[in-house]
């Protein structure tokens, strides 16, 4: 059965590491957010607010071709952050017009280990994006895990 994989965790938590894990899983499909986002808009993403803006247009485009893969019996893992109610009313979307089952992974790591991995990950210069100290505590200030009342099947991972 194909099955839409989730991620949810603040910047530097694992989400992009976990997706690529799921994604060994057989007929299973990555995709990332932060892959296309660099490739189509690298030039014109520098805020916050670009971020909302194109991601959601990235989001829109993006939907009915995750169903339609979902519809093929393949397995989904959106490397895409649902760590918003509004991100993740989106991704139910796309769970209900495929009509298939999910996993949101929810990555329950302390900021202090996220800072600690995001300055690795600057340093190796081999993400798409560097972010800053300040620019991880704005995205932070709206991460927001998912509440039961939501209904994801959630899978929380320490770390």
């Amino acid at each position: 059965m194909p099955t839409l994989h989730l991620v949810c965790g603040k910047i530097g938590s694992g989400k992009s590491t976990l997706a690529r894990q799921l994604a060994t899983r057989p007929a299973t499909l990555l995709i990332s957010e932060d892959h296309w986002n660099s490739a189509l808009w690298a030039d014109e993403l520098k805020t916050l607010e670009d971020y909302v803006r194109l991601s959601t247009r990235l989001r829109t485009a993006m939907a009915p071709h995750i169903v339609a893969l979902l519809k093929q019996d393949l397995s989904v893992v959106l490397d895409f952050a649902a760590n918003t109610v509004k991100q993740r009313a989106w991704v139910r979307s796309v769970i209900d017009a495929a009509g298939v089952p999910h996993e949101l992974h929810v990555l329950d790591v302390p900021d202090a280990i996220c800072l600690q991995r995001l300055r690795q990950r600057n340093a190796s210069g081999v993400h798409e994006f560097h972010v800053t100290d300040a620019e991880f505590e704005q995205f932070t200030r709206h991460y927001l895990p998912p509440s039961p009342d939501e209904g994801f099947n959630v899978v929380v991972h320490t770390g």
